[in-house]
């Protein structure tokens, strides 16, 4: 295991390693195939899909910050977690999911569930009688997001996890909104991380991707075969944008987190704002947890718009330093409406159950000067305010 720190890790990795000309940054490897050194000897990389230079120095940066085993790069954040599931879980399998996950992520498992690929329990994992009774049913997958997408809602990482180990089940926990900069799932007992690398860290909002990162090298070598298999692996070029944004990772979320809290204390104080959630406010449920497991409280932020509907569309429409748009974690500012946008694949059932309200706004913070973010909000609740 590196002994190096996280931020050292991310801008080191693969730094000078090209022997063949010296290059400082390693360069990008397009290549689709790789030649044999001779007949029977099969070389480290032979085929882009099963692996590729650029591919292996982001696992490695990954894996090493998250004080992992092993990653396998795919390509998007609902891939990595298609991945994970197709790897361990068979028709009669069970798997514990968050009742309030991403809507992605509620797609893909309730859709493959329903085709009898394997079994599906969605529950509010901060009950602890529900978990309980979920982990009667001996799941062998157990997936844990927190915080959560939209709610920011935290749990228990070791408690959770030493619940799932003692039913022999394997615990993930999509660590995107975090990082490993704000959290180290492994460190808590987790047996997987997930990321979708589109968000933070890569940062720039112009390159889709994932990763599953292992505390075993075991299973390091099972997901790398189903990778290659189903061909759910990321591209050079996508690999080699990502290591370059990841780079400047820690200094990207101290600034975002700063921004945030700032913004924060704006919102507390104006009447348009009702009930907001983010793991820094003491009246947060997992703000004592957040304290616990956490070294940071990351930027990603909801809150209830106390207008009616018709002012909320005003006030989204009027803002010109937070775009309109899925995703998250990218260098620039984003609003979303959860309900009719990132969750809407839920439907109304599921969204009533996690919680996510028509009224409900998340603000992806960016790394814009924070006073003309602040500037912003401002003139477009005033605006909202003068809807009748």
């Amino acid at each position: 295991m590196s002994t190096r720190k996280p931020a050292t890790i991310a801008v080191r990795t693969g730094i000078e390693s090209d022997t063949q000309h010296h290059a400082v940054v390693p360069p990008i490897y397009l290549s689709t195939n790789y030649g044999f050194p001779a007949f029977g000897d099969v070389p480290k990389y032979d085929y882009t899909r099963s692996g590729n230079p650029n591919r292996g120095l982001l696992e490695q940066t990954l894996y090493e910050l998250e004080s992992g085993k092993g990653a396998i790069i795919t390509n998007c954040g609902t891939s990595a977690l298609n991945l994970w599931v197709t790897t361990f879980l068979g028709p009669d399998d069970l798997i514990v999911a968050p009742h309030d996950c991403y809507g992605g992520t509620y797609r893909l498992f309730n859709t493959r569930a329903q085709k009898g690929d394997f079994k599906v329990l969605f529950v509010d994992q901060s009950d602890p009688q529900a978990l309980a009774e979920a982990l009667e049913k001996k799941p062998k997958l157990v997936l844990i997001e927190t915080p959560s997408n939209p709610l920011v809602r935290v749990v228990d990482i070791e408690d959770v996890c030493q619940q799932a180990h003692q039913v022999d089940a394997l615990v993930a926990v999509d660590n995107t909104f975090l990082t490993p900069v704000f959290q180290k799932p492994l460190d808590l007992g987790a047996d997987f991380v997930i990321h979708s690398t589109t968000k933070y860290i890569n940062g720039h909002s112009d390159v889709i991707g994932g990763v599953v990162i292992t505390k075993s090298e075991q299973h390091a070598e099972e997901l790398a075969w189903w990778g290659n298999c189903i061909g759910a692996t990321g591209t050079p070029f996508d690999s080699y944008m990502t290591l370059r944004g990841l780079r400047t990772l820690g200094a990207r979320m101290k600034v975002h987190e700063e921004s945030s809290a700032q913004i924060l204390q704006y919102l507390k104080s104006h009447a348009t704002v009702g009930t907001i959630y983010h793991p820094s406010l003491p009246e947060h449920p997992g703000h004592q947890i957040a304290i616990k497991q956490q070294s940071g409280f990351g930027s990603m932020l909801s809150f209830e718009f106390a207008g009616n509907f018709e002012q909320l569309k005003t006030f989204v429409g009027a803002l010109k330093l937070f775009s309109l748009a899925e995703s998250l974690g990218g260098v620039e500012s984003l609003i979303c409406h959860p309900a009719s946008m990132t969750h809407r694949a839920m439907g109304e059932t599921a969204l009533a159950a996690a919680g996510v309200t028509q009224q409900l706004l998340r603000l992806s913070v960016g790394l814009e000067d924070v006073q003309d973010l602040i500037a912003d909000l401002e003139q477009a609740f005033k605006l909202a305010l003068e809807e009748n």
